[in-house]
């Protein structure tokens, strides 16, 4: 393992030219092999958990689920918190910042995008209770190439870049996951569920995240500093992938059951004018809804 390792990181050298001894020697950042091994570890559960799941009953983990949202919302605030004052104690350019001219401030960022990056590690168990709860139609692509790049690219920022520029996205992302975990927390109360209506702001939001963070990353490459160019054309193509995946998943997700909805009133509105009810209809919405709603 070590002389693999050692490989590894003799082909990272060289490819991308030295690492920040600042970080050297930090928790899981010191080779590449751990990161590589949980990434692998989350595709083999994402491939063989719905197999495992399919003819056993589905886990509620309401409890659980309300403790682990409740956690990483505190910990989105945290960071978003220190990544703010961070960038405002450094007095960070928000048009390019080096990695190095942030003083102390820097070291505060660094230490805040860690936690950031292991924060990472951790959403995994957002796909695990998918799995668990047997609700597999939300493992969908976008969720599995979002939460199995993002470790792996974090591991890539913090030995290199792991300051300066990189503020911007984790900021934006850190305050998303604050509503977003949030959310899903109180979704897991029942009683909460009937009065949770902005489901559909926050992948607005995520939206918004991504075009606001390649605007701020082109302004490095119009306006360049000492930050390394490959890393800002990096994140420009990874956020254009995002947004194309989701859109794709607003799309689907909004804009099809918006005009599912009209045809259900339409076709109503039909069946009451040739003389018919709709208790039945009404009646299986019923049973539907209780069916969703339950754990």
């Amino acid at each position: 393992m070590e002389l693999m390792d050692k490989t590894i990181n003799s082909y990272f050298d060289v490819w991308l030219g030295p690492r920040d001894p600042r970080v050297k020697g930090w928790l899981l950042l010191e080779n590449y092999t751990p990161t590589f091994i949980f990434s692998v570890l989350y595709l083999l559960i994402v491939w063989l958990g719905p197999k495992y799941m399919r003819n056993k009953q589905p886990f509620s983990c309401r409890g659980i689920l309300v403790i682990y949202n409740l956690g990483l919302t505190l910990l989105s605030l945290y960071m978003f918190y220190e990544l703010v004052t961070g960038v405002l104690e450094g007095g960070y350019n928000f048009f390019c910042q080096d990695t190095h001219s942030g003083g102390e401030a820097d070291m505060k960022i660094i230490r805040v995008l860690w936690w950031y990056y292991f924060s990472k590690l951790i959403e995994f168990m957002d796909t695990f209770f998918f799995i668990l709860r047997k609700n597999n139609h939300q493992i969908t692509v976008l969720h599995v190439y979002h939460h199995a790049t993002m470790l792996n690219i974090w591991w890539f920022v913090m030995n290199w870049v792991p300051c300066g520029h990189s503020y911007f996205g984790a900021t934006l992302n850190s305050f998303i996951h604050v509503l977003m975990y949030s959310y899903y927390g109180l979704s897991a109360v029942p009683a909460m569920r009937p009065y949770l209506w902005w489901k559909k702001y926050i992948t607005q939001g995520q939206l918004i995240q991504f075009v606001l963070t390649i605007f701020q990353t082109s302004c490095g490459v119009v306006w360049p500093c000492a930050f390394p160019q490959g890393w800002l054309y990096f994140q420009i193509f990874y956020m254009i992938s995002l947004i194309i995946l989701f859109t794709n998943f607003y799309i689907q997700t909004y804009n099809k059951k918006a005009s599912s909805r009209r045809k259900e009133y339409q076709n109503g509105s039909a069946a009451i004018a040739n003389g018919y009810t709709n208790s039945f209809s009404s009646l299986e919405n019923n049973v539907k809804q209780r069916k969703q709603r339950k754990d």
